[in-house]
């Protein structure tokens, strides 16, 4: 089953919904991505505590657009192409037909508007019904209940909790542990 996951990450198709395109995320992002990473709220709710330099970022983006293990998308506002923030399939396990899903919006400006979860089920259809995986699984810290409800209403899961993943700010996050499967019900 190696062959068709990886052909239909390579690139990722572009996806269209009601009021987003999702277009493989690539170095022509660049500016957009370094802004973002530059969000506290968005360090916070990705339990990010590196700080990124350009030129970094830069590789990656050229490393992932030719990466045949993951698909990036850059989550692009239909009616203005307005940069909304990413999201990933990576983590690929070819032999189990499973990947590990994460979405990331730009700033709170866009938050609480549906984009994340019209991204999320877009890309959920298309690992699914396209890339023929069998298990996408993610996590969520607990200071996002934000976050969990959208990924429950797009029918993940709750597996499990990892205590204490994430030290920020002086205190101990937990990790709430979701999962999808194909035969699962999607909303």
């Amino acid at each position: 089953m190696t062959a068709p996951v990886t052909a239909a990450l390579t690139p990722p198709a572009t996806l269209t919904t009601d009021r987003l395109r999702l277009v493989p995320l690539g170095p022509e992002h660049l500016d957009d991505v370094m802004a973002a990473l530059q969000h506290e709220e968005f360090q916070r709710l990705t339990g990010t505590h590196a700080h990124f330099r350009r030129a970094d970022v830069e590789r990656h983006l050229a490393r992932v657009a030719a990466a045949d293990d993951r698909a990036d998308w850059a989550i692009l506002r239909a009616d203005d192409s307005a940069y909304l923030g990413e999201v990933v399939l990576n983590s690929l396990d070819a032999p189990n037909r499973s990947m590990n899903f994460r979405i990331a919006l730009s700033g709170p400006d866009v938050v609480g508007r549906g984009y994340g979860t019209e991204a999320t089920r877009a890309v959920v259809q298309y690992a699914f019904d396209v890339v023929r995986l069998h298990r996408l699984s993610l996590g969520v810290y607990a200071f996002n209940p934000r976050a969990r409800r959208t990924y429950e209403n797009c029918g993940f899961v709750h597996e499990g909790t990892e205590r204490h993943a994430l030290h920020w700010e002086g205190a101990w996050v937990d990790q709430h542990l979701m999962g999808m499967l194909a035969t699962d019900p999607r909303a």
